[in-house]
Protein backbone atom coordinates (compact mmCIF):
# COMPACT_ATOMS: atom_id res chain seq x y z
CA UNK A 1 0.00 0.00 0.00
CA UNK A 2 1.18 3.57 -1.35
CA UNK A 3 0.92 6.22 1.71
CA UNK A 4 2.23 8.49 -1.32
CA UNK A 5 -1.49 9.17 -2.92
CA UNK A 6 -3.26 9.22 0.43
CA UNK A 7 -5.27 12.22 0.62
CA UNK A 8 -6.72 11.31 3.96
CA UNK A 9 -10.05 11.40 3.23
CA UNK A 10 -12.81 9.34 1.56
CA UNK A 11 -12.99 10.68 -2.01
CA UNK A 12 -12.86 8.06 -4.94
CA UNK A 13 -10.05 7.46 -6.87
CA UNK A 14 -9.20 6.78 -10.30
CA UNK A 15 -7.20 4.27 -11.91
CA UNK A 16 -4.23 6.33 -11.30
CA UNK A 17 -4.78 7.06 -7.17
CA UNK A 18 -5.38 10.68 -8.00
CA UNK A 19 -8.47 11.81 -5.70
CA UNK A 20 -11.44 13.06 -7.94
CA UNK A 21 -13.66 15.63 -7.09
CA UNK A 22 -17.41 15.21 -7.53
CA UNK A 23 -18.14 18.96 -9.21
CA UNK A 24 -15.43 18.35 -11.83
CA UNK A 25 -16.79 14.77 -12.66
CA UNK A 26 -20.09 16.80 -12.85
CA UNK A 27 -18.71 19.10 -14.48
CA UNK A 28 -17.01 17.02 -17.50
CA UNK A 29 -20.30 15.21 -18.28
CA UNK A 30 -22.09 18.52 -18.95
CA UNK A 31 -19.60 19.45 -21.10
CA UNK A 32 -19.71 15.34 -22.91
CA UNK A 33 -23.07 16.34 -23.21
CA UNK A 34 -23.44 19.36 -24.68
CA UNK A 35 -20.51 18.35 -27.33
CA UNK A 36 -22.95 15.16 -28.12
CA UNK A 37 -26.00 17.35 -28.55
CA UNK A 38 -23.81 19.93 -31.00
CA UNK A 39 -23.09 17.42 -32.60
CA UNK A 40 -26.40 15.60 -33.20
CA UNK A 41 -27.78 19.18 -34.38
CA UNK A 42 -25.10 19.60 -36.88
CA UNK A 43 -25.68 15.93 -37.94
CA UNK A 44 -29.42 16.77 -38.50
CA UNK A 45 -29.08 19.92 -40.10
CA UNK A 46 -26.33 18.52 -42.84
CA UNK A 47 -29.59 15.96 -43.46
CA UNK A 48 -31.89 17.80 -45.87
CA UNK A 49 -35.15 15.92 -45.00
CA UNK A 50 -34.41 16.65 -41.61
CA UNK A 51 -33.88 20.45 -42.04
CA UNK A 52 -36.83 20.70 -44.04
CA UNK A 53 -38.94 18.73 -41.54
CA UNK A 54 -37.35 20.90 -38.78
CA UNK A 55 -38.33 24.40 -40.47
CA UNK A 56 -41.53 23.26 -41.50
CA UNK A 57 -42.81 22.45 -37.59
CA UNK A 58 -40.53 25.94 -36.94
CA UNK A 59 -42.99 27.94 -39.82
CA UNK A 60 -45.95 26.10 -38.54
CA UNK A 61 -45.50 26.87 -34.90
CA UNK A 62 -44.86 30.57 -36.17
CA UNK A 63 -48.00 30.76 -38.03
CA UNK A 64 -50.04 29.33 -34.73
CA UNK A 65 -48.39 32.02 -32.61
CA UNK A 66 -49.24 34.83 -35.43
CA UNK A 67 -52.59 33.45 -35.56
CA UNK A 68 -53.46 33.43 -31.89
CA UNK A 69 -51.54 37.15 -31.59
CA UNK A 70 -54.12 38.11 -34.75
CA UNK A 71 -57.15 36.78 -33.30
CA UNK A 72 -56.95 37.34 -29.43
CA UNK A 73 -54.61 40.31 -28.57
CA UNK A 74 -55.50 42.36 -32.05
Amino acid sequence: MSIQNDTGGNEPHNQNGIGQWKGLAEIDQAIHENRLTEYRMKKAWADPWIRFAGLMVAMLFIAFFGFVIWQDVL
